[in-house]
């Protein structure tokens, strides 16, 4: 089924080719203006604001809640009448230590709450947590996706695979654009389309 979108595309491959495309420079754009170090970490309402910036010339649900339920193979994220309580508590979440903040970013990947681009959306909003408490970001280029992938899919019953993953490739570099603009990287979700470097954008 093709994600209705403001682009008029009707062809899968082609919507997920310019998804990447234009979320790639809006995120370049975010990082660039500043516009990430005045929004508060942790916030539902920064994520948020981040998805809209990504998606918001791509598709009207930009920012909202999803108003379906989803899985992805046998997993099913947080029931719809279940999502914005789950986001409450998930906001509540203390942030002060490492364990903290990745045991908050797999809650928010099992609230899953937009019904497109989530992943791409809370890794900037991982990232952004990880700078202000502890001037540390993933360096996603050293996190092999297929450990990745695997370890996210069983965090929601134990989530030490995935804390060891990314703690082996934090890094200090928190102002680098290229560290940043791994984060966004269309490959961790998707195979077989186009990828888009920094210096095409």
């Amino acid at each position: 089924m093709i994600l209705e979108n403001k682009l008029n595309i009707t062809d899968q491959a082609e919507l997920a080719k310019e998804e990447e495309r234009i979320s790639k420079i809006s995120a370049k754009k975010m990082f660039e203006t500043g516009y990430l170090d005045t929004l508060e970490s942790g916030r539902f309402e920064t994520l948020r604001k981040i998805h809209k910036y990504l998606f918001g010339e791509i598709y009207e649900f930009a920012e909202n809640l999803r108003k379906v339920n989803i899985a992805k193979g046998n997993f099913r994220f947080v029931p719809l009448a279940y999502l914005e309580e789950a986001i409450k508590n998930i906001e509540k979440m203390p942030q002060s230590t490492y364990e903290e903040i990745i045991e908050k970013y797999v809650e928010m990947n099992i609230a899953h709450p937009f019904r497109e681009g989530n992943g791409r959306s809370t890794r900037i909003w991982l990232d952004l947590i990880l700078k202000k408490e502890l001037n540390l970001v993933v360096d996603w280029s050293k996190v092999d996706k297929t450990d990745y992938l695997l370890a996210m899919e069983r965090s929601p019953i134990k989530d030490t695979e995935i804390k060891e993953l990314l703690k082996q490739s934090l890094t200090d570099k928190i102002n680098d654009r290229e560290v940043y603009m791994k984060g966004i990287d269309n490959s961790y979700l998707y195979e077989g389309y186009l990828s888009f470097k920094i210096d095409e954008l």
